[in-house]
Order: structure tokens, then sequence, then C-alpha cells
């Protein structure tokens, strides 16, 4: 049998580099942030970059074990998404969670101390990394089983078209997740049924360290519903009011009975896939150029100070803020007691 000749990883990594901003189906009509929302926008995807730098030098140093999976560069995706969405509309996503949860309003002590395995964690000190919930926050994991979380948000989707409830699901998953059987199940089922969903393709270019266009035959991640009669939209990832527009239109369809939408967000991770990656897959000057041309947080940032809407002060002020709150988390997760071994038992069905 002939076998296709590999891509070399030259060609692979260019092709896998394409800005985000040439999304090629996204509005025109891009809606400007005012200036509390680019404050909102800038302090909460802060607290995520912040956050999860704070994570990862935990993690050298020990205090956190396991598998742990950065959000670094792909803040604007769930920050845009929360910002367009109401209060019960649901979350669920896979094991790069921990900005999902910060955005959803959960706990950064809880978050951080369930890093630790702490008696304060959001699930006990028991799941770890990649297994946090939220029932008050209507945040439903955190899952590392690669996909498994799509059929369950579909799920989530089905109890609100039963219940009547005018609740969205919005369920996110990488460019990886994305060639996963199950993922085409509910894609029929949702389409089929109408279900109130938004699927949110996080493609930060990489399936833990394969270039997209080297494992995908149709790396337009929004046409991966074409054959259910889903419609999708590509947009810029690294853009939070890009995000924002989108989100709310996905939203607005799935919430008016018309089923669910595909939103593939071009983002890009700067970190590796995991703690334990080196990211020899691509080059220093490749990331580097994302971080200069288009991170989101910079992005904000040089709006508010263009349009004089903030000063050097009060962002700094806004640092400041941020970084107290992560210490803070830091500092309890570090001295929290870990839990009881009678906690083994809780929880679980028998």
């Amino acid at each position: 049998m002939a076998v296709a000749p590999a891509k070399s990883a030259a060609n692979a990594k260019s092709r896998a580099t394409k800005p985000a901003a040439s999304a090629g189906k996204q509005s025109n009509s891009l809606k400007e942030f005012n200036r509390d929302e680019e404050l909102e926008a800038y302090r909460m995807m802060l607290l995520i970059r912040r956050f999860e730098e704070k994570a990862g030098q935990m993690y050298g140093m020990g205090l956190i074990g396991g598998f742990c999976h950065l959000y670094i560069g792909q803040e604007a995706v769930v920050v845009g998404m929360q910002m367009a969405s109401r209060e019960n509309d649901q979350v669920i996503t896979g094991y790069r969670d921990h900005g999902h949860m910060l955005a959803c309003g959960m706990d950064a002590r809880g978050v951080m101390a369930e890093l630790t395995g702490r008696r304060g964690g959001l699930s006990k000190g028991k799941g770890g990394s990649m297994h946090m919930f939220s029932k008050e926050k209507h945040f439903y994991g955190g899952h590392g089983i690669v996909g498994g979380q799509v059929s369950l948000g579909t799920g989530l989707a089905f109890a609100n078209h039963y219940r009547g409830n005018n609740s969205v699901s919005m369920t996110y998953f990488g460019d990886g997740a994305a060639n996963q059987g199950q993922v085409y199940e509910s894609f029929n089922m949702a389409e089929l049924w109408k279900l109130p969903v938004v699927y949110v393709i996080e493609n930060n270019r990489y399936a833990m360290g394969t270039a997209v266009t080297r494992a995908s035959a149709q790396a337009d991640f929004s046409k991966r519903g074409a054959s259910f009669n889903i419609p999708g939209e590509q947009v810029d990832g690294m853009d939070v009011r890009a995000v924002r527009d989108a989100g709310s239109r996905a939203i607005e369809w799935c919430r008016s009975g018309k089923g669910p939408f595909i939103l593939e967000m071009q983002t890009y991770r700067y970190r590796g896939h995991s703690m334990s990656d080196p990211a020899k897959y691509r080059s220093k000057e490749e990331v580097q150029k994302m971080r200069d041309e288009h991170d989101p947080i910079e992005q904000v940032r040089a709006r508010l100070l263009r349009n004089k809407l903030a000063t050097e002060d009060d962002l700094k002020q806004i640092d400041a803020k941020v970084r107290a709150v992560v210490a803070d988390a830091a500092e309890f997760a570090t001295h929290d007691p870990e839990p009881d071994p009678s906690e083994l038992w809780t929880d679980i069905v028998r």
C-alpha cells in the first residue's frame, strides 16, 4: 500500500502560524468596547495570565503534581465568550481549564488549592488540574479524556431544551479533539434536535505537538459541521472584541431555537502542550512573533492607552491587584491542609 510522504517540518510550521487576524469568515463590523468593557477584559485576561504563570512556577517547584496544561496566550477566547453569555449559561471544557474557571467567577484560592491537592480545592483536593466543577457558577469541568466533554456539553444542551430554561451550553474543545468520532455523533444529535449548544473549537495550531495541517484533512474547523447543516464561523481568537461579537451572534442563534453553532477560535498557546512539553516542534521566533503582534492582553492595553481610557498608573494598579489575588491564592494553596484519607470514600457511587 502506498504511503503519502510526510510534510516537512518547516512547511508545517509556516502553515500553522497563519496570523489569527487573517480569518476569512469573520464579520467585518467589529463593535468597539467602551471603557468599562475594555477594563473588564483587561483585568480578567491579566488575572488568567498571572495565575497561569504562578501555576507554572509552582509546578516547577514540585508543589503541583500530575498533568498541568496552561492557557497562556488563549485568554481572549474564554473572556470574550463569557462577556457574551448570560448568568445561567453553562461552560464545559477539556483539560486546559484554569482560565475557564476563573472567567466563570470561580475563586482563585479554590482553583489553586485544587492544583496543589488541598482540602480547600474546588474538588476537595481530589480532582487536580483537569477535574474541577462548580454547580453555582454553572461550570461542568475540566475533563481529561480528549473530546469526552463534547458529548457531555451536548447533554447539557439537551437538558436545557427539555426544561425550556433558555440557557445555552458553551462546549469548548481543541483542534486535536475535533477529530474525535464522538464529536460528530454529538453534532448530528445537536442539529437533529436543534439543541442550544455553541461548540467553541480553540484552534491553537498544534494538537499536542502536531501542526493542524499535518493532522487534519479539513483545517478550516468552522466547516466541520457542514454535513450536519451546522453553521460555523472563523474568529480571531486573539482579539477579545472579535470573540465577544462572534460569541453574541452564536449564542443568540442557539437561544432563539435554531440549533447548534460552531465557532473556530484561531488562537495560540505560548507554552508547550503541558508542563512536560519542551515544544521543540516550533521555533522561539514563531512564538515571539505571536507575542509581539497578536498578544490579546497587549492589544487591550494599547487601546486603553491610545484612546486615553486609562493611564499607565491605572494599569499598574490593576496589575498590582491581580498579582495580590494570585499571591494570596498561592499562599492559601501551600498552607491549606491536605484532604483527610476518609475523603477517598466520599462523592463516589458504590
